[in-house]
């Protein structure tokens, strides 16, 4: 029989209308909005941009292209204010790169495993081929204040989320992201122009970009004063801790993708780290006590999302899958043990959505049943 009509621009199957991102706000209250990524139910590295996690805190603003601007300003000898049309015109570059929310994971700070799916421990982290205008282009044309050493970026939401970031990484690799995955962003992604800092919280990747100063010092505003500074067992807080530190996780077999019975099974996961490129990722089945390296899927790019996949063949008996990445810097994703160690856990269990604490990159356990059930375990 015929089938469907071509559209202006395709729309994925009914079939697949089931693999979408949970809300936490789906009435969109003025309040913080959430929309987690079901990376079980995806594959390979490349998130689509549909699909991309969001973090907004008052919901994303409906932005004129042609009469949004950017201004650079501060301690540098020329200010500058830049339309979208001027920002076209510049050299651009492509790169992918995932961003991460400083709070991903942080149900995994409670004393004992909350139960819920890949997508509602895991799920505030995705993966985009980013293009745009290296920030280091345009501020070498403002020029830059010898004593400069911070910038401070803000965005045109409601309530004008600022941070501060140190003006050597806004030299290394910042980028004014304009199109994610080839198209231009997505509205509650920080159309028409985000910053983008690879492999740093997500947070500091200020949205709907309006405004960059450059300081001799931080803001201090209350985002990293309060909300992003992670308390520490020792009574100390990491003030500015930026990194997303190397992790893992496996996707595929994981909670709410029941197994079928004894048989062949493909252990597949995600690995990223904000230090540089992964460098290897070991898999257990047995709850660390043995391991055997995976397979990382190219290319194996820096500070992006790399595929592991591991052949398993599983006997029917309990198992208790887990994995643990390096990276080219030498960096370790730490044990449950460790990381309590060093960063602390919260002495009772919260709802899924109200964890405070930041930076959860340890090791991941799911526990299988014998009758094929997956759960999130510790071990």
């Amino acid at each position: 029989m015929p089938g469907a009509i071509t559209k202006p621009y395709e729309q994925r199957s009914r079939f697949e209308e089931k693999v979408a991102r949970t809300l936490t706000n789906p009435k969109g209250e003025t309040r913080v909005q959430n929309a987690r990524t079901p990376l079980h139910l995806l594959n390979g590295t490349i998130t689509p941009a549909g699909q991309h996690f969001v973090v907004a805190q008052s919901g994303a603003p409906d932005i004129d292209p042609a009469k949004h601007r950017i201004a650079i300003h501060g301690l540098v000898k020329q200010p500058l204010v830049f339309t979208l049309e001027a920002l076209a015109r510049y050299p651009m570059v492509t790169r992918t790169t995932f961003i991460e929310c400083g709070g991903n994971s942080a149900p995994l700070f409670s004393p004992t495993p909350m139960q819920g799916n890949l997508q509602a421990l895991h799920g505030l982290v995705s993966c985009s081929e980013w293009t745009g205008v290296l920030l280091s282009t345009l501020l070498e044309e403002t020029g830059i204040d010898p004593k400069a050493k911070w910038l401070i970026a803000e965005g045109a939401d409601a309530p004008t989320l600022t941070r501060s970031v140190p003006l050597k990484k806004g030299l290394a690799d910042a980028m004014i992201a304009l199109y994610q995955n080839g198209e231009r962003l997505m509205p509650a992604n920080g159309y028409p122009a985000r910053l983008l800092l690879p492999g740093w919280e997500g947070n500091m990747s200020i949205k709907w970009l309006r405004r960059i100063k450059l300081t001799d010092a931080p803001g201090m505003t209350f985002p990293e004063t309060k909300t992003y500074s992670q308390l520490l067992p020792n009574g100390k807080a990491y003030q500015f801790y930026f990194i997303q530190e190397v992790k893992s996780f496996i996707t595929h077999p994981s909670p709410d993708l029941k197994m079928s019975g004894p048989g062949f099974y493909e252990i597949s996961g995600l690995a990223f780290s904000g230090d540089g490129k992964i460098a290897r990722v070991m898999v257990s089945a047995d709850g660390g006590k043995s391991w055997a390296e995976a397979a990382l899927q190219e290319p194996v790019l820096d500070k992006s999302f790399t595929r592991f996949r591991l052949p398993w063949r599983w006997d029917g008996s309990p198992a208790i899958l887990q994995s643990r990445a390096w990276d080219d810097q030498g960096n370790v994703q730490p044990t449950r043990a460790e990381f309590v160690a060093a960063r602390g856990e919260l002495k009772a269990p919260l709802s899924l959505a109200a964890f405070p604490n930041q930076h959860f990159n340890a090791i991941t356990s799911w526990g299988i049943e014998a009758n094929g059930e997956i759960k999130h375990v510790y071990a």
